[in-house]
């Protein structure tokens, strides 16, 4: 990955999961960048980045977007998953164009599509249509259910040894977040990722009760999937502080994973980043201190 001579990319979800992963991973590879965001009260760490710029910005305001986005050649799209999602990054969009923006990165989803009974996989794809359309180069990274959101079962798992989902037996290719942020950064960073689409899986397919089954070898303790209707599942989320939309919207993943629709394997993250993905028992193995 060659170094960028000026701080002429923009991050913007740059303080999530994945932001973080990938602000940290340019900022050791030696690129400058500037990441947006929309409060500095949880971007002291960003900004001590070496090559990070941080600027406000919220993508409710569009003068905010123009003033981040002033100078910019390529920026990485990726805002929170909400009703205001698809609104929020067309306005980014054509915040984007008008202001010479050669190059988006988007963060999409796997199977994005208008015609999915899924409503973030619609969003997706109407703002990836809105992208092909502006004109500008695009790199659609496309991941699969994410390795990392079995973090947000630490508390269940600890306590009793279980994790809950209405997945069935189904098997779904899960990527490493580590990898998705990876696969952006050479996006951001190299030529010849223009008009492709990157499908992100890890290398093998796995149900949840195999996923169970690593997390047992890597903590050292009997960890248990329990498969639970739809409703149970929105019940729960809603109970955890989900709002509506975002909890009917992961119902309707877990369908889309229940119907086998996510089980494929592919070589995204390597035709990306030139290295394989990380396997779902290094990912154990590499977080099982955080479920401690």
């Amino acid at each position: 990955m060659s170094k960028s001579a000026s701080p002429k990319i923009l991050i913007t979800g740059a303080t999530g999961t994945i932001g973080n992963e990938l602000t940290s991973y340019l900022s050791s590879q030696g690129h400058s960048f500037r990441a947006m965001v929309r409060s500095r009260n949880n971007s002291s760490e960003l900004a001590k980045l070496s090559g990070a710029e941080v600027v406000d910005g919220d993508f409710n305001d569009t003068l905010s977007l123009t003033k981040a986005l002033e100078g910019i050649d390529r920026a990485f799209l990726l805002t929170n998953s909400s009703e205001l999602a698809e609104n929020q990054q067309c306005d980014f969009v054509e915040a984007a164009r008008k202001m010479g923006v050669r190059h988006i990165i988007k963060l999409s989803q796997w199977a994005a599509s208008v015609d999915s009974p899924v409503r973030f996989l619609r969003y997706h794809a109407v703002v990836e249509n809105l992208i092909r359309d502006s004109g500008m180069e695009y790199t659609f990274l496309r991941p699969n259910l994410f390795m990392q959101g079995l973090l947000g079962f630490r508390e269940t798992i600890l306590t009793q040894g279980r994790f809950y989902g209405a997945a069935g037996d189904s098997k779904v290719s899960m990527v490493d977040i580590r990898d998705i942020a990876r696969a952006a950064a050479c996006a951001l960073t190299e030529p010849g990722h223009e008009g492709k689409i990157y499908d992100l899986t890890g290398p093998q397919a796995l149900s949840h009760y195999e996923m169970a089954e690593e997390l047992t070898i890597a903590l050292g303790f009997e960890v248990k999937f329990v498969d639970i209707p739809s409703q149970a599942l929105k019940d729960m989320l809603l109970g955890v502080g989900f709002p509506e939309w975002q909890a009917e919207g992961l119902v309707e993943d877990y369908a889309h994973y229940k119907r086998g629709e996510a089980a494929a394997v592919t070589s995204g993250v390597l035709d990306a980043t030139g290295a394989a993905a990380a396997s779902f028992d290094q990912f154990a193995r590499d977080y099982a201190q955080v479920f401690f």
